[in-house]
């Protein structure tokens, strides 16, 4: 009966293999969704978060799949409005991502909240001078966006294509899949933008305070940069996981190469805009604060290292790789540039998350060290586990990948 549920032309692993892979994360997942009950039972108190340190794990892990979740809209952009037709192996795949990294993020901000029955404030009540009244919405459109575009691929099933009005109502849709893209990529450029653009605007934090660009501070379109920048490595990175695990051929090689290329071009951008970004904030922008740069890299654990590690190793080196048309051809090299290029937007997100709020803003203050709790992380990890879980179901019963079945051995 399983084997009649999975997508014709395609071979999965026995149920029993399947049912020992999503075990383990389905623990994990119920480990988190306990930890968030107390969360919201008995309040924000369960977590190691406070009135200096608001922002804490939850609102990192939010900065950083929404980034990796970018390869969803930058993939249909390219594809639908682009016409990159070599992505259309791809895009189903990068849809899942996208609403698995975007519902993960949603679900996740409900308990950081602490009282989701007064979500609908922020809507019906909005902050209208607040970047993350404009965040709220467009992520929530977003989602709905990334929803629809779900849709056609749970359609594409052979047993749901076997109804008339299901096939017929699949085809309609696919049409409008244009419109959708445009608007996913509208709704996604300004909420990553306003991300970024918080922490921009904070004057009372130097570290992450910038000189505004029009009315935007720099930060504004750092985010967007570097989440289109990195979306297609992200891509790339789980497309070549997946086929390790599945021990399947997905996609074709060009296809990996193609999305190295447009990472490449995109992140060797982001560095060039981060590094001048940089070099304005320690030569003019901290000292006119009061703050000589140097300061700020005082502090245990966040040396200079860490600006290096940001730039050079997980942004330069990556960009170098996959612009580099020899190590290009290779599968190793795209897939640790690829690797690298996420670890680094991860650690730019952690230190504008966590970093921002340690450092002391006045002479007097302390520097503030901060660990997450048992219940941050077992959430943290519930977000993780219900990625693994949606995504393998949808590998498993749904053809995620259209070149699979042309380049299996016969």
């Amino acid at each position: 009966m399983d084997n009649a549920l999975i997508s014709r032309g395609l071979q999965r692993t026995s149920f029993k293999k399947f049912l020992l892979w999503i075990l383990p994360w389905a623990g994990l997942l119920a480990v988190g969704l306990y930890a968030a009950y107390r969360c919201l039972a008995y309040g924000l108190n369960e977590t190691n978060m406070d009135n200096r340190f608001a922002f804490g794990l939850w609102i990192y892990l939010d900065l950083t799949i929404i980034a990796l979740g970018a390869g969803a809209f930058f993939t249909g952009f390219l594809l639908y409005i682009l016409k990159l037709k070599e992505l259309k192996s791809v895009i189903n795949s990068a849809v899942v991502i996208g609403f698995i990294c975007y519902s993960g993020a949603v679900a996740v901000l409900m308990v950081d909240v602490g009282q989701p029955l007064r979500a609908w404030f922020t809507f019906w009540h909005p902050n209208v001078h607040s970047m993350l009244t404009e965040v709220t919405f467009c992520i929530t459109c977003y989602l709905t966006v990334l929803a629809i575009e779900y849709v056609p691929v749970i359609l594409k099933h052979r047993s749901i294509r076997r109804i008339p009005s299901m096939l017929v109502f699949e085809f309609q849709l696919h049409k409008l899949m244009v419109v959708f893209a445009a608007i996913g990529t509208f709704l996604s450029f300004f909420h990553q933008g306003s991300l970024g653009g918080l922490y921009g605007v904070l004057i009372g934090r130097p570290f992450a305070f910038r000189p505004s660009l029009g009315i935007w501070p720099s930060t504004f379109f750092l985010f967007i940069l570097s989440a289109a920048a990195v979306g297609p490595s992200f891509i790339l990175l789980t497309t070549w996981l997946t086929s390790k695990l599945s021990r399947k051929t997905l996609v074709r090689p060009e296809v990996f190469r193609t999305l190295g290329k447009i990472s490449g071009m995109l992140l060797i951008g982001y560095v060039l805009a981060k590094s001048i970004d940089t070099l304005i904030w320690i030569n003019s922008t901290a000292p006119s604060l009061g703050y000589p740069a140097a300061r700020f890299y005082q502090y245990p654990g966040f040396g200079t290292w860490v600006l290096i590690t940001e730039i050079v190793v997980c942004g330069l080196i990556p960009a170098l790789i996959f612009l580099q048309p020899t190590l290009r051809q290779k599968t190793a090299w795209l897939v640790t540039a690829a690797a690298l290029a996420c670890a680094g937007i991860a650690l730019n997100r952690f230190v504008l998350t966590v970093q921002t709020l340690a450092l002391p803003t006045l002479p007097f203050d302390p520097f503030m060290s901060y660990v997450p709790s048992w219940q941050e992380t077992a959430t943290f990890g519930a977000v993780l586990a219900y990625g693994v879980l949606l995504y393998s179901l949808s590998f498993r019963y749904l053809n995620l990948f259209p070149q699979e079945r042309d380049l299996q051995p016969l």
